[in-house]
């Protein structure tokens, strides 16, 4: 393919150069984060399908509003329409970034849509869907974004490459009438971790946020932070607030080091996760019989931190 550059120069900034993939970046935390990213000087690839939330095609280009709004700010940008929850739509991804800037630096995996149901009522179809969308489609450009700096490495190149996923506080902890929501973003910390393991030889840093944030998602969730406050008041459930840290986590040398991490974002507060690690352990150097491992399991409980309630849970 012909390589073209779109218009637009970028300026300085703490990502200034960089090339940087936004999937589902035409609403919400996406598209904070592509402004954001833009405002630091990198070149966006503003990826979104267009659909409504519930996956269904909707009738505008979120990702060419975004776009627009990057250009007439003086930054460069370029719009992919395409499904990244399959190969070719993932692999197209990257190509438009290569063939459109002359190269990709971040991926920012953040597309998804939501269809709540309580366990007994979940269709296997909306189970799919949602797994599709989150976790294939965390999995597809990351492997198709990971080949590409791979092959960049092996060819002497230096790659200081970096991705971001998205998962959720649902994937932490649960979220009730979220089976396969929940799941699935459970699922991304998994990928995020093997993912940091296996890519670092490359020169490539994965880490993934729990973002909370009003947006089309979270409407529910949010319903009594839904307006704006006015005035001076900081607005903790702005979508805005999450992108500083993402900006950084896909800047080059600042974040150099930082990788199989998972950051809890909400408002002005990030937080480091700490993930499954050995807790209380009780160890008879033989066989249990139910009765005894029953009540190992209750001595060992009295003396374990209480986990996070479920979200929703009464």
């Amino acid at each position: 393919m012909t390589r073209t550059t779109e218009s637009g120069t970028a300026g300085g900034g703490l990502c200034a150069g960089r090339v940087v993939a936004v999937t589902g970046a035409g609403r919400g935390l996406g598209r904070a984060h592509a402004l954001a990213y833009a405002a630091e000087g990198a070149k966006v690839v503003v990826n979104d399908l267009g659909v409504g939330l519930d996956g269904t095609p909707a009738p505008d280009s979120p990702a060419a509003h975004v776009v627009r709004a990057i250009r007439e700010s003086g930054g460069s940008a370029t719009a992919h329409t395409g499904d990244i929850a399959t190969s070719q739509g993932a692999a197209s991804l990257v190509a438009t970034a290569v063939d459109t800037f002359g190269r990709l630096d971040t991926l920012v995996n953040n597309a998804g849509f939501l269809r709540d149901r309580m366990l007994v009522n979940l269709g296997e179809d909306d189970w799919d869907a949602v797994v599709r969308v989150h976790l294939k489609g965390h999995f597809l450009p990351l492997k198709h974004a990971a080949a590409y700096w791979r092959a960049e490495a092996k060819a002497g190149r230096t790659v200081a490459a970096r991705i971001v996923n998205t998962s959720s506080g649902a994937g932490l902890l649960g979220s009730v009438g979220q089976g396969n929501y929940s799941a699935a973003k459970a699922g991304i910390l998994g990928l995020t971790l093997v993912a940091a393991a296996e890519l670092g030889r490359y020169g490539v840093q994965v880490n993934a946020i729990a973002p909370a944030a009003r947006t089309r998602m979270t409407e529910a969730a949010f319903a009594d932070t839904m307006t704006a406050p006015e005035g001076g008041t900081f607005d903790a459930m702005a979508p805005e607030n999450v992108s500083p840290l993402v900006v950084w986590l896909g800047s080059g040398a600042p974040s150099d080091g930082v990788t199989g991490c998972v950051f809890e974002v909400e408002g002005g507060r990030v937080t480091v996760m700490e993930g499954w690690r050995p807790g209380p352990t009780a160890d008879k150097a033989e066989r249990w019989t139910p009765a005894g491992a029953g009540g190992a399991v209750r001595e060992l409980l009295g003396r374990t931190a209480a986990p996070g309630a479920v979200y929703g849970a009464s």
